[in-house]
């Protein structure tokens, strides 16, 4: 069984249709998309209490990033320890 890709503007229309009143088994059989999909998309693209709007996808991002730029200066703090000793 293939899984096929869905591209994010694809995956935040079909959440800003469940937004705006359409059901979830609508949306699923129109575009081909399974309920459960729908749901995950809805999760992922819908505020966190307690934040300022932010989303669970941009929360990944900014975690992800996070990662991405301690590695980098770990690379650069070790760089530099090289550079003092000559």
């Amino acid at each position: 069984m293939s899984q096929k890709k869905y591209n994010q503007a694809f995956k935040q229309t079909v959440v800003e249709l469940y937004r705006s009143g359409t059901l979830v088994n609508q949306l699923s059989s129109e575009y081909g998309v399974s309920e459960v999909t729908i749901y995950k998309w809805i999760k992922l693209h819908s505020p966190i209490e307690g934040t300022n709007e932010l989303t669970a996808a941009e929360v990944a991002a900014i975690q992800k990033e996070n990662l991405r730029l301690k590695q980098e200066v770990d690379i650069l703090k070790k760089a530099m320890t090289i550079f003092a000793q000559k």
